[in-house]
């Protein structure tokens, strides 16, 4: 099961993809990570596909990563008496009164939005097919005008891009889900609609360690504070379709750059997400287009790229991850790919940690050796070693299997789960003869193994060395 790339691919699971046969054949297909959206779905579901996913990971032999996906706070217009049609000029009110809506107001159950809002703010509804600019607001009511008309019916969401909403990025659902997949054994927590960095403290104190937190950027407000949210996330995840609907559309591909770029920087995985090949909801094969977006995002160094609808509720779900695993084969195989890859590597090194990483990368690069394999407890000296992209394979080895799942997500890893080792001389045994089993050497190569000491204490990498893989007939007497 040796992945061919170094890119991951997360698919999210649905009604298409529930049972044990199509978990397994999207996971032989390409997937490293499995979605679990909690907007959709009972816990009993979730609990039943979380279940099947840790069977697969058993009856394959590799680790798998499963990240749950809260909802957040959705913002929803109320009821209308039937469908509307807004033209533009015309007044609409917002309020709080529940009545149903009619042409000229509707309920908007949200009383933060009107104590945040102030004229000349916009509001977006249905994904911002309806754009509404505030003329006069007070604390219950926001009288305003149709600057862009359209359909309005029951519950569109609404967004509003101009100002920080005074909204916990929790709501009492996600709370309640948190702690749910948390006791299920998640091992990554993606967060909705983040605006601030304390959005992500409040989730990490609930956690508690229990699974890493994974900031989704679909705010203006997060690209503003990116910087402060990156240092409080164990990742990101650039979520372009609220992003694309509360900013113009021809910003989201700088923004997308610039931030893949930052997560490089500070060696923590960014997933580049939303209608990456949206056709193959309904077409076996997908556009031009949608190829060359996941291509750019490969391109680009994203650590993972993922699949929504494509794979929970499409018809192709299989050939959706097949395709995915086909393109990023190719864009990797591009010398062009190389080029660009190194050309973007920027990174402050200031730790003996960052020195090993940066030295193994040359050493790798110089004497050609076949994979760089490194011990890790807490997995920072893994995803250290894949800020620097290397052109040799990133085999990392711990004897913690929650480790190994989260690696699942990071650019270039394969997780071997080893014994724990207390001698240099031993983890240089188990590093060949992971090498070996996996294909990723033969016995007339040498590898790269980074390791610390003491053993077992995270953050104490200094050790390099350049091992031979005939090495292990050394100790073949030793237990396998």
């Amino acid at each position: 099961m040796r992945r061919l790339r170094n890119v991951k691919i997360v698919a999210t699971l649905g009604p298409a993809s529930s049972d044990y046969e199509t978990i397994r054949a999207l996971f032989e297909a390409g997937a490293d990570v499995f979605r679990l959206n909690m907007s959709h779905g009972t816990h009993d579901d979730i609990a039943a596909r979380h279940a099947i996913i840790r069977k697969v990971e058993e009856d394959t032999g590799r680790p798998i990563a499963i990240l749950a996906d809260l909802q957040g706070p959705k913002l929803r217009v109320g009821t209308f008496d039937g469908p509307h049609d807004l033209e533009e000029g015309q007044a609409f009110r917002l309020d709080l009164d529940p009545a149903e809506g009619d042409a000229t107001r509707v309920c908007l159950p949200h009383k933060e939005i009107f104590a945040a809002l102030e004229p000349g703010a916009s509001l977006l509804v249905n994904d911002g097919k309806i754009r509404l600019k505030v003329e006069k607001c007070g604390p219950d009511f926001a009288d305003c005008t149709v600057v862009v008309g359209g359909t309005i019916s029951n519950r569109k969401g609404v967004n509003v891009p101009d100002v920080v909403l005074p909204l916990a990025a929790l709501s009492e659902k996600d709370r309640a889900d948190l702690e749910f997949a948390c006791e299920l054994g998640v091992d990554w927590l993606a967060l909705s609609f983040v605006q601030r960095p304390e959005d992500v403290i409040e989730a990490r104190d609930l956690a508690r360690g229990r699974a890493s937190i994974l900031s989704k950027i679909e705010k203006p407000a997060a690209v503003k504070a990116f910087a402060e949210i990156l240092t409080v996330s164990d990742g990101i995840m650039v979520a372009r379709g609220d992003l694309g609907v509360e900013l113009p559309v021809q910003a989201v591909p700088p923004i997308q750059k610039r931030l893949v770029r930052a997560c490089r920087s500070a060696a923590k995985p960014v997933i580049v997400a939303t209608q990456m090949l949206e056709s193959m909801i309904e077409s076996p094969v997908p556009t031009r287009a949608e190829v060359s977006d996941v291509a750019t995002a490969i391109y680009e160094g994203a650590d993972a790229v993922m699949l929504s609808a494509e794979s929970a509720a499409g018809k192709y779900p299989i050939e959706a991850v097949r395709t995915m695993n086909n393109v990023a084969i190719s864009v990797e195989s591009d010398p062009t790919y190389r080029e660009v890859i190194e050309s973007s590597r920027r990174a402050d090194r200031n730790t003996v940690a960052d020195a090993i990483v940066a030295a193994a990368r040359e050493v790798a690069e110089t004497m050609k050796v076949k994979a760089i394999s490194c011990f890790s407890q807490s997995g920072t000296t893994v995803t250290l070693v894949a800020r620097e992209r290397p052109r040799a394979p990133i085999v990392a080895l711990t004897p913690l299997v929650p480790t190994a799942r989260r690696l699942c997500l990071t650019w270039g890893v394969h997780c071997v789960i080893t014994d724990e080792q207390y001698r240099f001389k031993g983890a240089v045994i188990s590093a060949v003869r992971a090498v070996l089993k996996y294909g990723f050497a033969v016995e007339t190569d040498q590898i790269v193994v980074l390791a610390g000491v003491p053993f077992n204490v995270p953050g104490t990498t200094n050790i390099l060395r350049v091992a031979p893989c005939e090495e292990r007939l050394i100790y073949r007497s030793e237990p396998e």
